[in-house]
């Protein structure tokens, strides 16, 4: 499937996996909406992809609030007259031992890796069906997979967002035509480790640190190879990690 002039709505777009995703959309003739809380990051991200020759808009938003994806949408279709998908990209991973009992991290978790997504989905079917089409896409992890240290609440997360796409898939593509597809990353080099409070988990993170982790330009060439398939053709999940990761 050829992106031009497909209008993709991109969450926590402002870095990492985000930033990468809107710049390879963009680059193949997409029209990315970037979603997020930084206005300064985005506008610095939307001249970029203008500069390069792409379509881009900032639509700023935080993604636990389901109005605010709302007027995302609604910015969406102004702009460029419909929605062909969604990427909920945004998350947080503020890894901690359950005993140290740090439930507002918990609660953000849920509020941004679940809900966010939820609300991205409540937000964008509607207009998916009317074009009897789309994507959409939930970055997962590999931490859907397999539980390690500190990551009790985070792999749970990430496991609720993968069966959840796979609901989606089996509700949507057969009915609507809108293909999910479920993206489960290992160690990718961003700042998403920059949430962890806990002490012990800093330091139990030094191999990470001694491992080639994955760039984010990986997992945004992913997502592109899973919009670009025919319509007849949906990638249920993508299980990406580094090569050295164990």
């Amino acid at each position: 499937m050829n992106l031009e002039n497909k209008t993709i709505i991109i969450t926590g777009a402002s870095s990492g996996i985000g930033e990468a995703t809107a710049e390879k959309l963009a680059g193949n003739g997409a029209n990315v909406v970037l979603m997020a809380r930084s206005e300064d990051k985005l506008e610095t991200l939307k001249n970029k992809i203008e500069a390069n020759g792409g379509k881009a808009i900032v639509a700023l938003g935080d993604v636990t609030k389901k109005e605010d994806f709302d007027n995302v949408v609604n910015k969406a279709v102004a702009a460029y007259g419909k929605i062909d998908g969604l990427i909920n990209n945004a998350g947080l991973m503020p890894l901690s031992y359950v005993e140290k009992l740090k439930t507002s991290e918990w609660d953000k978790m849920v509020d941004v890796n679940i809900k966010g997504v939820l609300n991205g989905v409540a937000s964008v079917l509607p207009k998916l069906k009317e074009n009897k089409g789309g994507d959409i896409i939930n970055v997962s992890s590999m931490a859907a997979h397999r539980y390690f240290p500190g990551g009790a609440v985070y792999c749970a997360t990430k496991s609720a967002v993968k069966m959840f796409s796979e609901g989606l898939r089996q509700e949507l593509a057969p009915k609507y035509g809108i293909n999910v597809t479920s993206i489960e990353p290992g160690a990718v080099a961003t700042n998403l480790t920059s949430t962890i409070t806990d002490e012990d988990i800093k330091e139990n993170m030094s191999d990470m640190k001694e491992m080639t982790t994955l760039e984010s330009e990986d997992i945004a060439n992913a997502i592109h190879y899973a919009l670009t398939q025919p319509a007849r053709v949906n990638i249920n999940d993508v299980y990406i990690v580094p090569s050295e990761q164990k």
